[in-house]
């Protein structure tokens, strides 16, 4: 069998592509983030690491489904790294908060990295360890390292919230302390 240049072009596309998958709290905001993120091809909503089958929106916010919002990230390994990514998400979160992220209280809004493989477990564990010796935080690290379990995608209207509701979003974001929080522990505004 021949594989014609187009055909080898589309393989390795491919094989560039890595997912990563990231709790910060409201998942409007995470998924925000990402985007901006040269070489993130995607960044979609969704729901991890409970006990429910396709869960809802109406499910999880409520709590018990052990569910929380995340983003699934798609990325181009050749242009922006797994370890990138982790370094990236510290600076969009509060990684001393256990109780949610911001405004957003519960489980369901907590900080956590859910790793997809051996590799992201170890660049994730390497980097919580140099964020917690770095002496940049005053507390300590309470966001978790968890082996990733299904992604269930969040409703369509959550998906790109931030540009179909732009000022819904930015009043949220402000409103909910965000940005304030995030220039007290990094001195620089993600937004």
């Amino acid at each position: 069998m021949t594989l014609s240049l187009c055909s080898f072009v589309t393989l390795k596309s491919i094989a560039e592509e890595q997912v990563a998958v990231f709790a910060g709290g409201c998942f409007w905001c995470t998924e925000s983030d990402f985007e901006k993120l040269d070489g993130v091809v995607s960044a979609e909503s969704g729901y991890i690491g409970g006990h429910i089958k396709n869960p809802s929106y109406k499910q999880v916010s409520a709590g018990g489904s052990g569910h929380t919002e995340a983003v699934q990230v798609i990325f181009d390994d050749q242009k922006v790294s797994y370890s990138d990514l982790v370094e990236y998400f510290w600076k969009t979160i509060d990684p001393t908060d256990g109780g949610g992220q911001f405004c957003d209280r519960g489980q369901q809004y907590r900080s956590e990295i859910f790793y997809l493989s051996e590799e992201q477990h170890s660049i994730a564990k390497a980097s919580k360890k140099a964020l917690a010796n770095s002496g940049l935080l005053k507390s300590e690290i309470a966001t978790q390292l968890t082996p990733s379990s299904r992604f269930y995608l969040a409703e369509d209207y959550h998906q790109d919230y931030y540009l179909k509701n732009p000022v819904r979003y930015n009043y949220y974001r402000w409103g909910c302390g965000r940005e304030k929080r995030l220039e007290a522990l990094w001195g620089a505004v993600t937004k």
